[in-house]
Formats: structure tokens, C-alpha cells, sequence
């Protein structure tokens, strides 16, 4: 790199936004990788995605939000205890930052419904209390996220949410 030129450097940023296509892929095959994991559950990962992101979505959320609902669990294919700020991170340059704060957060809002079983906190959201994202990880936790483990939802196909993921990582926010 200390010896790059400013045409290479356009050649990789030329390149690098060709293949911008491949992030939504990437993903989406990590969304289906989650089919594999069920711990203990009553659906899979994958399913539980699906069922998030169709929840949102009937509710009317936006594009980042609803694709964001799809992803919020894929950092568990790498870490459970941190996988809310592995995909909150993936996000980060694609999204609002109250969608990536809503994502980052989430496992302490969903603690409300199940902390008091590990002996944990189960008011840590309100530490969050007053952020300008609070309302909507709120609204992401307990209207879509923790209702989304029903065997007979009938959730939207990763298919029909490819669109939606192919459009909000088309082009990075920021870096």
C-alpha cells in the first residue's frame, strides 16, 4: 500500500463496487446457513429470520429495517453470546444508525422476556432509555423478534426477500 498509486486505487474502487453484488448473496447464503441451527428452539434460525423479517414487514417497516430484521441473527453462524454486534456491524455501513443501533441492542431488549431464567437483568433496555432508537428496538424486540418462533406462521420465503437485500447493499452508506 505505501507504494499504491491513486490509478490503482481507482482500479480497486472500480472493482470493489462491481462486485457489490456478491455482499447480498454472501448473506443471503448466511441466512440460509442458519437453517442448520435450532438450539432448542421450536424453529430454526433461519425460519425465526424469516418470520422477523415477515412480521416487519406486515407491519410496515422500511427496506432497511426489514432486511435488518432478516440478518439480526446471522452473527450466531460465528458467536451466540456476541452475534448482535457481529450483525449489527455487517449492517452498519448499509443502514440508518438507529437500524444498526436497533440490531446491536436487541439481545437487551429481547432480555425483558427471559433474563429473569438466567438470573439476569431483565430491564437492561433501560439504560437506552431516551436514545432516539429506543422506540424502534422496542418495537423490533417485542412486536417482531420474540413473537418469531411459531411453527405455523406463515412466514415469506428468503426469495421474496432478496430484492430488498440486493437493493440496501448495493452501495455502502459509508465506511
Amino acid at each position: 500500500m505505501d507504494v499504491s498509486t491513486r490509478e490503482q486505487w481507482m482500479v480497486i474502487v472500480d472493482e470493489t463496487i462491481a462486485a457489490q453484488p456478491r455482499v447480498a448473496a454472501q448473506l443471503l447464503g448466511m441466512v440460509r446457513g442458519l437453517g442448520g441451527i435450532t438450539d432448542g428452539f421450536s424453529v430454526d434460525q433461519m425460519e425465526h429470520a424469516l418470520q422477523t423479517a415477515t412480521r416487519a414487514e406486515r407491519d410496515g417497516a422500511d427496506e432497511e429495517v426489514i432486511v435488518a430484521s432478516l440478518l439480526h441473527d446471522v452473527g450466531k453462524l460465528i458467536s451466540v453470546p456476541n452475534h448482535p454486534r457481529i450483525a449489527a456491524e455487517i449492517l452498519r455501513p448499509y443502514v440508518r444508525h438507529e437500524v444498526y443501533c436497533m440490531i446491536a441492542h436487541h439481545q437487551e431488549f429481547q432480555g425483558r422476556w427471559y433474563y429473569e431464567y438466567l438470573g439476569m437483568d431483565t430491564n437492561l433496555r433501560e439504560r437506552h432509555v431516551g436514545e432516539p432508537w429506543y422506540e424502534l428496538a422496542e418495537r423490533f424486540a417485542d412486536v417482531w423478534d420474540q413473537k418469531a418462533f411459531d411453527p405455523n406462521y406463515r412466514s415469506e420465503t428468503l426469495e421474496h426477500f432478496e430484492p430488498l437485500v440486493t437493493r440496501v447493499f448495493a452501495r455502502a452508506k459509508s465506511i
